[in-house]
């Protein structure tokens, strides 16, 4: 993985982390999610015109990841109403890059080598600390994990399937604005039915937040599908999930919840994993 893919990944990491926090802080989960994801289709929108149209061996992957992509939605927003923020993101984020680096082997024929297995490894052990902090004290929320490991499955699901299609496309910019343009539907057109007639007072409250979160998501994920052109998938998983550790200062930022040193250390951890991903002797 070179210094560019890296730091275009580390960026990611934070503008996720930046974005989740934004759905999480909106009260109204199905409000903030239509326009997080109103506002991606309209991106991608603005973005079809002026980038390559994927070719044809890449749509069967996009259409399958806006359909994983809804899914993930429909379980983010259910953990983000059950748990606190600094503990369903970093359990649905951290469940991930081990489940992409098996998906990876299998499906993309993409095996990490000695060193890239080690940090994927550690940087996991790192992630998972992160999320395990958030438990100690009290009695966990079934309900609430099993919705955060679930989103942690399509988050692998999708980072798998939009791998090998991002690759087949032709074009990063082009599969990304017609995902968002696909995916971004359901939604908003679920919210519309429900609101009948006042979408626009259930949204209006939120509105400059959500679509900020939009911008946030679709950059993220843009900077994410360009470096899956360049680098094998499962390091990307790995790296990416530094976005839990922006993701548990937030909480403790933000939202009053605990950070502590056990998460420090996780952090530390997560550094060494990267440090290891990039080792190229």
């Amino acid at each position: 993985m070179t210094p560019a893919v890296t730091a275009a990944v580390l960026l990611a990491a934070v503008t996720h982390a930046s974005w989740n926090a934004i759905a999480h802080r909106i009260t109204d989960k199905l409000a903030g999610f239509t326009l997080i994801a109103g506002g991606g289709m309209l991106i991608g929108l603005a973005l079809v015109p002026f980038t390559a149209f994927p070719r044809a061996e890449a749509w069967p992957f996009l259409l399958a990841s806006a359909v994983i992509h809804i899914a993930y939605y429909v379980l983010l927003m259910r953990s983000f109403r059950l748990g606190d923020f600094g503990q369903a993101y970093p359990i649905a984020r951290g469940s991930a890059p081990l489940v992409v680096a098996v998906l990876a082997a299998v499906f993309a024929h993409e095996v990490p080598d000695g060193w890239a297995l080690a940090g994927i490894v550690v940087s996991c052990a790192g992630l998972t600390g992160v999320a395990l902090w958030g438990l100690r004290g009290r009695r966990p929320d079934w309900a609430a994990l099993g919705a955060a490991l679930a989103t942690g499955l399509t988050i692998a699901a999708y980072t798998v399937v939009d791998g090998l299609g991002v690759r087949a496309s032709g074009s990063s910019l082009g599969y990304i604005g017609w995902l968002m343009a696909v995916q971004g539907v359901v939604i908003p057109s679920f919210a519309a039915y429900r609101w009948r007639g006042g979408l626009v007072g259930a949204l209006k409250p939120f509105a400059a937040l959500g679509l900020l979160g939009a911008t946030l998501s679709v950059s993220a994920y843009a900077l994410v599908l360009w470096a899956q052109t360049r680098a094998e998938l499962a390091p990307i998983a790995a790296l990416r999930e530094s976005s839990i550790i922006v993701g548990a200062a937030i909480g403790a930022l933000f939202f009053k919840e605990r950070f502590g040193t056990p998460r420090i250390a996780a952090a530390g951890l997560l550094v060494l994993g990267i440090g290891l991903m990039l080792h190229t002797g």
